[in-house]
């Protein structure tokens, strides 16, 4: 698919720039290993998710995708240590089974309390959460959708989510 442009494909500017891209995800991740990783899943999205718009940019583009894949795997670290810390096992996640009615009450009513919990935020933080984490959408395709900046879709999940996270003590059994 061509890009409507006689240039490269965004494939051949990404391989064409490798050697950058590798440095601008090592320089976040710190690891040569994870570096390499991280542009391998940055091509195969970029090309794997060929756009019919024109890119003006195109290695500014590639840049931004391997940046944002190597920041999403730094929070995911984050994530995946607070719950270490926590006392939560990451490893070997609880898998639901039928459960006892005692337990299926309590999880409805968890559920109630996390649906009060996001019905409680400002319209945009609700909306946004519910993109990002329920449909699935891209953080910048939510900042399109709602007409805002990038950043602050960043703050209005991390918002939602805190406000989720406070209900924590109700997450963990008695």
């Amino acid at each position: 698919m061509s890009l409507h442009s006689s240039g490269p494909s965004l494939g051949e500017v990404f391989v064409a720039n490798r050697a950058q891209l590798l440095r601008v995800a090592h320089k976040i991740v710190r690891t040569m290993d994870l570096a390499d990783d991280i542009v391998q899943d940055a091509y195969l999205r970029i090309v794997g998710g060929a756009s019919e718009r024109k890119i003006d940019q195109p290695i500014g583009y590639c840049c931004q995708v391997v940046r944002n894949l190597a920041l999403d795997h730094c929070r995911r670290q984050a994530v995946e240590r607070n719950c270490v810390a926590s006392g939560m096992d990451v490893e070997a996640p609880e898998v639901a089974g039928p459960g006892s009615p005692d337990r299926l009450m309590r999880d409805r009513q968890l559920v109630g309390l996390i649906e009060k919990a996001l019905a409680d935020l400002p319209t945009r933080t609700r909306v946004a959460f519910q993109l990002y984490r329920l449909d699935g959408m891209t953080q910048r395709d939510i900042a399109i959708s709602l007409g805002c900046a990038l950043g602050l879709v960043n703050r209005l999940i991390a918002e939602a989510t805190q406000a989720i996270a406070a209900l924590h003590h109700l997450l963990t059994d008695d």
